[in-house]
């Protein structure tokens, strides 16, 4: 079709309607209309380079108007008389936009996350994992789509005294810390030099450390006790609440616990621990033997001794405990999960059960590798001892009991 003498108007791109072929309505310069047999336009430009012809797309209409497509005809023309092929420039303007977008704050976290998730054969839980994803949500609004290279010490601060502001100061710390892991990782795949929160070290208002609620008197211990053998509620729940004292583990391992890792004949629980990345075993009463007896009908079938109300696949809420408790009257400020850890630290104590032996089967991390490993096999046999003890104990306590009777010497 030959060029048209006169520049494009906007009626004869109105009243031009597909054909059977393609229609090239020409505005000079180079630029044209292309009209698809399938109703689909799209402005083009033809031009000379390096001796050979080349094309280029300007957009499709009507989103390009007639103006627009102007104007980016006139923009590679200029690019043309620089020297510059205007193709070429539009595939590197592409490739920077494309890696740019590469290197934003939220795909450089997403990369990061997916590591933590994936890496080797410890995964981190789901629960750190869905943790780590909603501390960094806190920085997404404002740092979403910058550039990681180009976020300064500045911003991050900016992020994190919004969420201080809030009072969260705890959630501050942490938000700090998991943010800084994402530009580490950044560093190691070379998309930036250094990391924007090492400069705010002593930023944070420091959050005041606030211990686990628990009840320590003997005599409130055994009231405890009593208003757990009446809950009225999911037997696996009340399972939950009556081992969970006997054992002292973390309540994310208690609600996690997998039958597989539990042996009955050898009265032990063995499994591996995510926080202090050691194998901990925990040995079991009679007591705690009874209760895991009486469970075993009801979700020895599936995976977790504790599995979810809404599925036997998952474990447990991360909830359910702490809910009973206030189902019985307990404030958060009274008693939590994690509190009968500090009970039975407390207690064990106090009637005098070895330090060590009682720091071993809390899990609590030594810093000594070479100390961890003696203390965990040396303590095993008072270990089983304590646990054992420590079981009669609460059942004395149960009784009205009020006092922790001192651990017998031979």
């Amino acid at each position: 079709m030959p060029r048209q003498a006169k520049p494009l108007t906007q009626v004869q791109i109105n009243n031009t309607k597909p054909g059977n072929a393609e229609k090239r309505l020409y505005d000079g310069g180079g630029m044209y209309l292309s009209v698809m047999p399938t109703g689909a336009r799209w402005w083009r430009l033809k031009y000379h380079y390096a001796g050979k012809e080349r094309r280029i797309g300007l957009g499709p209409y009507p989103p390009v108007g007639l103006a627009d497509a102007r104007v980016a005809r006139d923009s590679a023309r200029r690019s043309l008389r620089e020297g510059i092929d205007p193709g070429r420039q539009r595939r590197e303007d592409s490739a920077a936009v494309n890696e740019a977008a590469a290197n934003t704050f939220s795909t450089v976290a997403e990369e990061w996350l997916a590591r933590r998730v994936g890496k080797g054969n410890k995964p981190v839980a789901d629960v750190t994992a869905n943790k780590n994803c909603w501390l960094i949500n806190h920085a997404m609004p404002a740092l979403k789509s910058r550039p990681i290279a180009d976020i300064t010490s500045r911003e991050v601060l900016d992020v994190l005294r919004k969420v201080e502001s809030a009072d969260k100061l705890e959630t501050a710390r942490r938000v700090k810390i998991v943010l800084g892991q994402v530009f580490r990782h950044a560093i190691l795949a070379g998309k930036i030099e250094t990391d924007p929160t090492v400069a705010l070290a002593g930023a944070l208002k420091a959050p005041q450390v606030k211990h686990h609620a628990a009840i320590t008197d003997p005599t409130k211990v055994g009231e405890l006790l009593r208003a757990i053998d009446g809950f009225c509620g999911q037997p696996t729940t009340l399972a939950a609440l009556k081992l969970a004292p006997l054992v002292f583990v973390r309540p994310g391992e208690l609600r996690t616990a997998q039958w597989v890792d539990i042996d009955l004949d050898r009265a032990e629980w063995s499994y591996f621990v995510t926080k202090t990345k050691v194998q901990h075993i925990v040995p079991l009463s009679c007591q705690a033997l009874s209760i895991l007896h009486a469970v075993q009908p009801l979700t020895g079938h599936g995976r977790y001794v504790f599995p979810s109300t809404r599925s036997m696949q998952r474990p447990m809420s991360e909830n359910t405990i702490n809910a009973a408790l206030r189902r019985l009257g307990y404030t958060s400020d009274e008693q939590t999960g994690h509190g009968f850890r500090s009970i039975a630290s407390t207690l064990l104590n106090e009637s005098g059960w070895a330090p060590d032996a009682i720091e071993r089967q809390l899990s609590h991390k030594e810093r000594d590798k070479v100390r961890a490993a003696y203390n965990r096999a040396a303590y095993m046999t008072e270990r089983r001892k304590m646990m054992q003890s420590w079981a009669n104990c609460l059942d004395s306590l149960r009784k009205g009991g009020n006092a922790i009777p001192m651990k017998q010497h031979a």
